[in-house]
């Protein structure tokens, strides 16, 4: 255990205000859902307002109305998702991105299978106002200016949706999924012609068609606004570059970065950037990635382990390249804290949002304990910068090397195991501490899952996730 002197003033007044910020952000994640919510109440009782009783006069009319009602929920759910993953600045500081685009996954099954329903019960609908058997009503539709737009559509979104799964996921490298995500933006679109022509659901003059065109404008607006534009302005503001590549273990580099006035990015230690490195081979794609040290003036630091080739490329950059950011983004800093003391737990690569996290803290001695994870020797990415940071600070610092025992579910090392050594034992203050874990996914769930079990709750524990 480190020990440092001096005792950080105006203790009190800290934990006060961590509380007031998680109010904050639990109202911002309750006022979310209620606006979803209300959203979809809304395109609901337009449809039910215009249409009236004949909407549910015969039976034929009855099962069209509710696979129009379906379609409407689905496509609300779409646009609901595509303002999550705008990373509109507001719902980041408040609600977190990890956060939101949890709820963007949770989104995506249910909004396809509204949309699916939508299909086949407009078609069963449509085939018995026709008298007609539903499979003959598939040329007909087809028949229609829009609909075929509208098939595209669908088979779209659902190859995006598949490609989402976790299971599936993981088997692509996050370049191939990330162009195969940006299909979902081609799939609203190519959805829209036939909302707006077909079945009269959304006539011109209508409230209907204000309200649906609004909702278009604000989830595709705030894409343009903050995916597209003000990462532009940012990155030709700061004029960014590669300015060194350092070598810091085996297939890890830290990749130093030079430019102007970055202090004024107004990021915290342990978020990250989407960053985009402007080579003929590498400008395609980018990639979601903390920072390892926080930003001076004009320097800034990332670290990156090759996973891919992707990222591997990246390790060869010649220096001046430039780069493009999107961010700061993430709540994985210390203004996300609740809790009076301070456990970290970081392995391999994930050391670098946590190194990060801990420079920008100010801590008072025994405030934090922090536990370093490697399954061999040479895995200690960082580990003497953090060794220094804990000094600084009065940190306690523990290192454990060693892989994980076979067949079984744990995130402690094969030996550590063996010697009966828990969540609880290496952090004896954790139910009043917030809990920080960066690491490999299926690690980080295990050491998460031992910290519920443990009986810290839910909104003392942070992770950091680049969900794609």
């Amino acid at each position: 255990m480190t020990t440092s002197t001096g005792v950080r003033p105006g203790s009190t007044s800290q934990s006060h205000n961590r509380q007031m910020r998680f109010k904050r952000r639990t109202a911002a994640s309750d006022t979310m859902a209620i606006v979803a919510v209300v959203s979809i109440a809304i395109a609901v009782a337009l449809f039910l307002a215009t249409g009236g009783p004949r909407q549910f006069g015969t039976v034929a009319a009855s099962v069209t109305s509710l696979g129009i009602i379906a379609g409407l929920i689905g496509t609300d759910l779409v646009l609901i998702m595509l303002v999550l993953a705008a990373r509109i600045p507001f719902i980041d500081h408040t609600v977190g991105n990890d956060r939101a685009m949890a709820l963007h996954r949770k989104l995506g099954k249910p909004a396809l299978y509204l949309l699916l329903g939508h299909g086949v019960v407009l078609l069963i609908g449509y085939a018995l106002a026709a008298k007609v058997d539903p499979v003959a009503e598939v040329g007909a539709m087809w028949a229609l200016p829009d609909l075929p737009l509208a098939f595209v559509a669908l088979g779209l979104f659902l190859v995006v949706v598949v490609t989402s799964v976790v299971a599936v996921r993981r088997r692509f490298p996050y370049e191939f999924w990330h162009v195969i995500h940006l299909l979902s933006y081609f799939a609203v679109l190519f959805a829209l012609p036939h909302e707006l022509s077909e079945g009269g659901v959304l006539a011109e003059g209508s409230a209907e068609r204000v309200y649906w065109i609004a909702l278009y404008v604000v989830a595709f607006g705030a894409i343009a606004v903050f995916r597209f534009g003000e990462p532009l302005v940012k990155s030709l503001r700061h004029d960014i570059r590669v300015a060194a590549i350092e070598v810091v273990g085996p297939n890890v580099v830290s990749l130093h970065l030079s430019g102007r006035h970055l202090e004024s990015l107004r990021s915290s230690g342990g978020q990250f950037f989407i960053w985009r490195f402007w080579t003929g081979k590498t400008w395609w794609h980018s990639h979601p990635i903390s920072m390892s040290s926080i930003p001076t003036g004009s320097e800034v630091r990332i670290t990156v382990r090759a996973l891919g080739n992707g990222s591997t490329r990246l390790g060869m950059l010649p220096v001046g390249t430039r780069v493009w950011i999107e961010g700061p983004y993430g709540l994985f800093t210390d203004a996300a804290r609740t809790a009076p003391k301070l456990a970290i737990v970081a392995a391999g690569i994930g050391i670098t949002p946590v190194r990060a996290l801990l420079e920008d803290s100010r801590l008072a001695p025994d405030e934090a304990t922090i536990m370093l994870r490697a399954s061999s020797e040479s895995d200690r990415y960082l580990w003497d910068e953090m060794q220094q940071l804990a000094d600084r600070s009065g940190a306690a610092l523990y290192t454990a090397v060693g892989a994980r025992p076979a067949g079984v579910d744990t995130w402690l090392s094969e030996r550590d195991l063996a010697r009966g050594v828990s969540l609880r034992s290496a952090f004896p203050d954790l139910l009043v501490s917030d809990l920080y874990v960066c690491g490999p996914q299926s690690w980080t769930d295990l050491v998460v899952e031992d910290a519920r079990a443990a009986g810290l709750p839910a909104h003392q524990i942070h992770t950091e996730r680049f969900d794609w």
